[in-house]
């Protein structure tokens, strides 16, 4: 088991996790399940933030060649440009980039809702972020319960569900796209064998909200304002309630005929 406390933050930790049998098998499901969702993304810039040797074949095979990738801690590895930052203070302009991995950073960020924050505004209009985390609804949230194993990285995250994340995004403006479950079997070592793939098979079909793992794509919404032309009318309150009578220093009456006292003013002419 990899220990939640040392000198790298659990996030970070996470990369070897991922080296173990269980996190093998869940890095195999994300990388498939990330591949179709960037299958139709587009874009110049991709942004990965925490877990940065995650994805590499599901990103090498993305339409967004450009990969900026912010490590939890330190360099790790290659892949793409690496910057240091917080996910909660992200170096990057304000709609700077085209879309965002999220790989189960949000599970132990001290704020999950300031790192979506900054997410929404380095993201351009209509771009994507890509969510990855630990569903707080499934056997592996109850398995996380158990006290011994609060210890190790990845279950002493927070765990969230699907649901509390995507109403965090809808706040922000976003709509989510697009939602998957992963691993509907316990998080044991014996469970990995191919001869229990139909639990994940009836999992989809009877409980879908129960898988293990959640993956979210949405898109930041940006509102439009549209110029409404005034409607002019005879009656606007701007202008009164009627027609303009003509006054009688002009030579009419109200009612339009002569009037009957001729005008006592002055004119003065001057050669």
């Amino acid at each position: 088991m990899t220990p939640c406390k040392g000198p790298e933050s659990p996030l970070a930790r996470l990369d070897t996790w991922f080296r173990t049998p269980l996190g093998r098998a869940v890095a195999a499901r994300e990388d498939a399940c990330l591949e179709g969702m960037l299958r139709d993304t587009f874009g110049y810039y991709l942004l990965q933030v925490g877990a940065v040797e995650r994805f590499r074949e599901a990103l090498g095979s993305s339409r967004i060649r450009h990969r900026i990738r912010i490590p939890c801690s330190g360099t790790s590895g290659r892949g793409g440009l690496q910057i240091l930052g917080r996910p909660t203070e992200l170096p990057i302009a304000t709609d700077g980039v085209d879309a965002v991995v999220l790989p189960h950073t949000l599970d132990f960020a001290p704020d999950p809702r300031l790192v979506l924050r900054e997410v929404e505004r380095v993201l351009i209009p209509e771009g994507r972020v890509l969510i990855f985390g630990f569903n707080a609804l499934s056997s592996w949230g109850l398995f996380r319960l158990i006290y011994r194993y609060r210890r190790h990285v990845p279950w002493c995250g927070h765990f969230m569900t699907a649901y509390r994340v995507e109403d965090w995004l809808k706040l922000l403006g976003f709509d989510v796209e697009m939602r998957e479950l992963l691993m509907f079997r316990p998080p044991l070592h014996g469970a990995l064998s191919p001869r229990l793939d139909w639990i994940d098979r009836l999992g989809r079909r009877l409980w879908p909200a129960l898988g293990g793992i959640y993956a979210i794509r949405a898109v930041k919404r940006v509102p439009t304002l549209t110029p409404v032309r005034p409607t002019w009318s005879a009656a606007h309150p701007l202008l009164g309630g009627g027609v303009i009578e003509p006054s009688a220093r002009n030579g009419l009456s109200r009612t339009g005929e002569s009037a009957a006292t001729p005008s006592t003013e002055k004119v003065c002419c001057h050669a």
